[in-house]
């Protein structure tokens, strides 16, 4: 019997929201809205980058739809493995979505999938995102690193890790 894979799905139910595998007319969609929302408008990414991000091809990122309803509420990337873990690259909520918990129903998920095979977490997110830092502290999450200048002169980024509860997975 094969050990089940994270992240492997192509469709999640969550209570509040389906995550189903992002497609090809999704990646122009959210390209041209995250473009449009911090921290990627003050990083200065552009939609055709963004848009190629969530569309090239690369077998350890996992990229979702997060849908409510038949309405696409965000996005959520996740690379994996990644230092004995998961490195979530992206998540988004768009604006008319903000603050109704899915972002929170989101990591929960992460952190069950990520637990099939190891117990850290670890996110990238901006200096100048407080909001963000904010909501991972809240959740467990502890800054372990700073990498100064990484994606754009004057802004550092910090790397951030959560060690997930219990034993490890054989």
């Amino acid at each position: 019997m094969t050990a089940k894979k994270p992240f492997s799905k192509a469709r999640y139910l969550l209570p509040s929201c389906t995550l189903r595998h992002l497609q090809p007319e999704d990646a122009s969609i959210l390209g041209c809205a995250l473009a449009d929302l911090d921290p990627w408008l003050t990083l200065e990414y552009q939609s055709e980058g963004l848009h190629r991000y969530l569309s090239d091809p690369d077998h350890s990122l996992a990229r979702f739809v997060i849908a409510v309803e038949d309405f696409t509420a965000g996005v959520v990337c996740v690379r994996h493995p990644w230092l004995k873990g998961s490195l979530l690259e992206l998540i988004a909520i768009l604006p008319p979505y903000q603050r109704s918990g899915l972002g929170r129903e989101v990591m929960k998920w992460l952190e069950q999938e990520s637990r099939i095979t190891y117990r850290n977490n670890w996110i990238l997110v901006s200096d100048f995102n407080q909001k963000a830092r904010a909501f991972y502290r809240h959740l467990g999450y502890r800054e372990t690193g700073r990498l100064e200048d990484l994606v754009k002169p004057g802004h550092d980024e910090f790397l951030l890790r959560k060690i997930l509860p219990g034993k490890d997975p054989k």
